[in-house]
């Protein structure tokens, strides 16, 4: 039987924003908003203050312990979204991350989390790195543990990605050293806006501007700390079926290629091909194409000239100048027209 006990919820809200981590757009307001959230309730209700918090998720105790030692901090900060998580007792969690990912970040007890079939175990002193749109499950969140957790929006944190390593299709290693080097000041830096998060005030958050530039600054320091210095760094060695068709795709982007004709350059079936371009890149073959081609038509639009953006669309590869507008929005942040615009075209 499930015993309901008083629930303490304080929900300070400075200029809400909706909760769906999508990147900031024009209009629309980032400033921060304050989710507090302790006391004595059953799990349903805890499960259902912490998915609006933080992700949706299903919540499986793994002990007779009621909930009334959980506890809840969390505050959307222009794109990202900074939380402090406690249950109180042995559960697990099964969640996809959607739309984001999910860093967590024990500061006491330990955390048990298979994503991709990998089990990755942290504790004080290291993050575990959940990818977007993935099947990942805490197999044992320990009564003792409480979390700082980051969310920041998949295409957000991609386009930065991008910036940083300078070629598409890099991802993040999926578990992060926090006691040293750039990782220990990333976490410091994560601590300092958490406790700014937490003043009362919060005039400055209040800011559309500020939270935007704050969460930037924390997803930017993040990348520079968790981002592999070579791809071969990430778990699992990228085979050579991948690199093979991934250096033909850079030697000839406009190239028309189908899927049948890069597995027959990584000489494998187009299915194992995409199966390991999902394990090793994170997305299939032909999207990764897309980013290529879009990295290149990026740079055109910024170098100017007279061409429309279909011509220089079409110079690449890209046919479907409908689909493509829509694509590079995703990755830039931008629309085609205005980056042809900032470079004077």
């Amino acid at each position: 039987m499930t015993v309901t006990a008083r629930v303490d919820v304080v929900r300070v809200v400075s200029t809400p924003v909706p909760g769906d981590g999508q990147a900031s757009v024009p209009g629309r307001d980032s400033s921060a908003r304050r989710v507090v959230s302790s006391g004595n309730a059953d799990w349903d209700e805890v499960h259902e203050v912490v998915a609006d918090a933080y992700f949706p998720h299903e919540l499986r105790p793994l002990s007779r312990d009621d909930a009334s030692h959980y506890r809840l901090e969390s505050a959307a900060i222009g794109s990202t979204v900074l939380a402090r998580i406690g249950f109180g007792a042995d559960v697990s969690i099964d969640s996809d991350h959607p739309g984001a990912w999910g860093i967590n970040i024990p500061l006491s007890g330990s955390l048990s989390s298979i994503t991709e079939g990998r089990e990755i175990v942290s504790e004080p002193g290291q993050a575990t790195l959940n990818p977007p749109d993935t099947p990942t499950r805490i197999t044992n969140w320990s009564r003792s543990c409480e979390i700082i957790g980051f969310k920041v929006e998949r295409d957000y944190l991609q386009r930065e990605i991008d910036r940083i390593a300078g070629r598409p299709g890099r991802s993040l290693t999926r578990q992060l050293d926090l006691r040293s080097g750039a990782g220990a000041e990333w976490l410091g830096l994560l601590r300092s806006a958490r406790q700014q998060v937490a003043q009362s005030e919060n005039v400055l958050l209040r800011n559309e501007r500020m939270a935007e530039q704050l969460g930037g600054m924390l997803t930017t320091a993040l990348v520079l700390a968790a981002l592999p210095e070579s791809e071969d760094a990430l778990a699992g060695t990228r085979p050579r079926t991948v690199k093979r068709v991934i250096d033909a795709i850079h030697v000839d982007p406009a190239h028309p290629w189908t899927v049948g004709e890069l597995a027959e350059i990584g000489c494998v079936s187009a299915r194992r091909l995409q199966q390991g371009f999902r394990e090793c890149v994170g997305m299939s073959p032909m999207e990764y194409l897309l980013d290529v081609r879009l990295e290149c038509i990026h740079n055109d639009l910024l170098a100017g000239g007279a061409s429309t953006i279909t011509d220089v669309a079409t110079r690449w590869g890209v046919l479907h100048t409908g689909r493509f507008a829509a694509a590079y929005r995703r990755k830039y942040g931008v629309a085609p027209s205005e980056t042809k615009r900032m470079a004077g075209g």
